[in-house]
C-alpha cells in the first residue's frame, strides 16, 4: 500500500499535465501495476487516515477518481469508486482544504464533481472552478461547463453507456456520432469566441 505522498509524487511529478488527460495503454498498465492494490485497499476502507488532512485527501481523490479511469478504461469498474471520491471532495471543499493545495494540482479536488452524473454536482463544480482556480486555468472552467452541458442535455454521460451496459437513446446516438464530448467542447469554445 503506497503512502499519499507516493501517489501524488507519481501523478503530479512523474506523469504531470502532459499525461493527465491522454489515453495510453502503457500508462494504464503502469498505473494498474503500481496502484491497483492501493485502490483495492481504499475500497476496503484502508485509507481512512488519508481523509484527515489536505494532502492525504488529494491523494485519496487521485486514487479513487483518476486512477480507476486508467486502470479500468472502458469498463464499468472505471466508475466504481466515484462515490468515494465525490464524498472526499465534498468534505475537503467544505473545509477549504483545496485552498491549501497549489494549482494545477488543486483541480483534482473538483474532478469528482465534474465526473458526476448529478446536475447539482455539476453546477457546484462550475462554481468552484470559476471561484477557486486562476484565470489562466480557464480550460478547466471550459471543461467543467461542457460536462455540465452534457448532463443538462441528457441527464447522464452517453459516452459511458457502453461500459455501463446502458442503452443509448436515439438522441444520444446522434450526439455520439456527431463527435460526442468533443462537439460539446467545440460548441462552447465557439460561443465564447463569438
Amino acid at each position: 500500500m503506497q503512502k499519499p505522498e507516493e501517489v501524488l509524487r507519481y501523478w503530479l511529478d512523474e506523469i504531470g499535465p502532459e499525461g493527465w488527460y491522454s489515453a495510453s495503454a502503457a500508462l494504464d498498465a503502469e498505473i494498474r501495476s503500481k496502484f491497483l492494490s492501493s485502490w483495492e485497499g481504499a475500497m476496503d476502507g484502508a485509507c481512512g487516515l488519508w481523509l484527515t488532512y489536505p494532502v492525504g485527501t488529494l491523494a485519496y481523490i487521485v486514487l479513487t477518481d483518476q486512477f480507476p479511469r486508467n486502470m479500468f478504461r472502458d469498463t464499468e469498474q472505471a466508475f466504481a469508486s466515484d462515490r468515494h471520491a465525490r464524498a472526499a471532495c465534498k468534505v475537503a471543499v467544505t473545509r477549504d482544504w483545496d485552498q491549501r493545495i497549489s494549482e494545477p494540482a488543486r483541480q483534482f479536488f473538483y474532478l469528482p464533481l465534474m465526473h458526476s452524473e448529478n446536475l447539482v454536482d455539476q453546477d457546484r463544480c462550475v462554481r468552484l472552478v470559476a471561484a477557486r482556480m486562476a484565470r489562466d486555468q480557464s480550460d478547466n472552467l471550459l471543461h467543467a461547463q461542457a460536462h455540465r452541458d452534457v448532463i443538462r442535455q441528457f441527464g447522464r454521460f452517453p459516452f459511458r453507456n457502453l461500459a455501463l451496459g446502458r442503452v443509448s437513446t436515439p438522441a444520444e446516438q446522434t450526439w455520439l456520432a456527431a463527435g460526442a464530448y468533443g462537439s460539446a467542447l467545440r460548441a462552447l469554445r465557439d460561443a465564447q469566441a463569438a
